[in-house]
């Protein structure tokens, strides 16, 4: 495969997934994760141009957005701070933890989806078998590790980042017992994308802090991990071998990817950032409190719900083209970028310019549709080069440290942690 037949729809596939992981940050955890992840998926699924995989949308949105969102229980906010430290040790150690957390994202988000396109009528994927597997594996790694050796990445926070790890590896192992050798290939570059965002995210996140660049930093970071990390599921997707004509899901599978895509995750995010008492206790600041809170809350829901409407009358649709895709991606999108609006404060006059850029992103990735003109070839790679995969990761473990070095020297004490005290 040419690289330069796919380094628009890689582009945009990052972007997509960037954008809307950026917008992630206002919500956080894994309803916020598994709608950004959707929207990831069912960009990917918009530019491969493949007819048979159209019909796959929901499916494949279900898929990615519940690998990405699996993520979303690591608490990561005190290696964040590690990454602040002003000495090496303590700077690599946050930098490359936010490489494994992002790699965990990457890996369940990428493995899931790799696995739905890899799944035809005479080779099912097993999916109560892997599903089980990457129960019992989280489980077992997590006691394990967390609780029977000891080992703590982020005290005295959650050490959730076991079970992920743990449902990670019996993902592998699973796959490469059923050798599906392609879904492991966007597993990996899905894991090596977002790990190396994540940390170069938090990087950017130390050099804004130090210029005193009046921005919000963190979102760069979020935005990083989604655009790396969804650079990587591309290329994994794109330099790969498919089964050709994969056939169309079951109708109740659809449906079912349906009531969790444009249902579930929008309604645990209502209840959780967008609900009166949210809004009553982000406001509290603000005149006219009761107002504004049961303005923004109203709205709000009107925004879900219509969305809900646009996607079921979406799903409806027997004949799932180029055309229905296209607009699902932004009827996921947009509503996303309205709710991020809200709950920052718009109807008391809050807003801030990463919003702006927000609806910038959308734009940009509306332009850049319109230079897809054809299918491109997809690449026909189905290997594992274990070593050259190895030398990868070593590259990036390295660039974490070299991040590392360079921050320190950047910058000294802007309320960094200490995982090691230094006496």
């Amino acid at each position: 495969m040419k690289t330069g037949t796919w380094r628009i729809p890689a582009l945009i596939v990052a972007m997509s997934l960037a954008t809307a992981w950026a917008i992630r940050g206002q919500f956080g955890h894994e309803q916020g994760a598994a709608w950004a992840g959707g929207i990831g998926g069912v960009a990917l699924v918009l530019v491969s141009r493949r007819q048979d995989w159209y019909r796959k949308m929901m499916v494949v949105a279900l898929a990615s957005g519940i690998g990405w969102g699996a993520g979303g229980m690591i608490s990561y906010g005190m290696i964040v701070g590690y990454g602040k430290a002003d000495n090496f040790i303590n700077a690599f150690y946050g930098l490359g933890m936010l490489f494994v957390i992002g790699g965990l994202f990457g890996w369940l988000g990428g493995g899931l989806v790799g696995l739905t396109l890899d799944s035809t009528k005479e080779n099912r994927v097993k999916w109560g078998a892997l599903i089980t597997e990457m129960t019992v594996g989280g489980l077992l790694t997590y006691y394990l590790l967390v609780e029977q050796i000891g080992v703590k990445m982020t005290p005295p926070r959650s050490e959730a980042w076991a079970v992920c790890l743990g449902a990670a590896l019996a993902m592998l192992w699973h796959m490469a017992r059923e050798k599906r050798l392609s879904a492991i290939r966007v597993a990996f570059f899905s894991m090596l994308g977002a790990g190396i965002g994540f940390g170069l995210g938090n990087f950017l996140q130390v050099l804004g802090i130090t210029a005193l660049v009046s921005f919000n930093m963190w979102n760069v970071m979020e935005y990083s991990i989604g655009f790396f990390g969804g650079l990587g599921m591309a290329y994994g997707v794109f330099s790969s071998k498919w089964p050709m004509d994969i056939p169309e899901p079951k109708k109740w599978e659809n449906w079912s990817a349906w009531v969790v895509i444009a249902l579930f995750i929008p309604l645990i995010v209502y209840r959780e950032s967008l609900s009166y008492a949210h809004f009553a206790r982000r406001l509290k600041n603000l005149p006219n409190l009761e107002s504004l809170a049961t303005i923004s809350t109203v709205v709000a829901a009107v925004v879900l719900f219509l969305m809900m409407i646009l996607l079921y009358l979406q799903l409806r649709n027997r004949q799932l083209g180029q055309k229905e895709v296209f607009q699902t991606l932004f009827i996921l999108l947009v509503p996303y970028m309205l709710v991020s609006y809200i709950v920052k404060g718009i109807f008391g006059g809050i807003m801030e310019a990463t919003h702006h850029l927000y609806l910038l992103n959308i734009l940009i990735l509306i332009l850049l549709l319109r230079f897809i003109k054809a299918p491109f070839s997809f690449g026909n790679q189905d290997s594992v080069p274990i070593k050259k995969w190895s030398l990868y990761l070593l590259v990036a473990i390295t660039f974490m440290a070299l991040l590392a070095l360079l921050a320190i020297t950047l910058h000294g004490d802007i309320g960094g942690h200490n995982r090691f005290p230094l006496d």
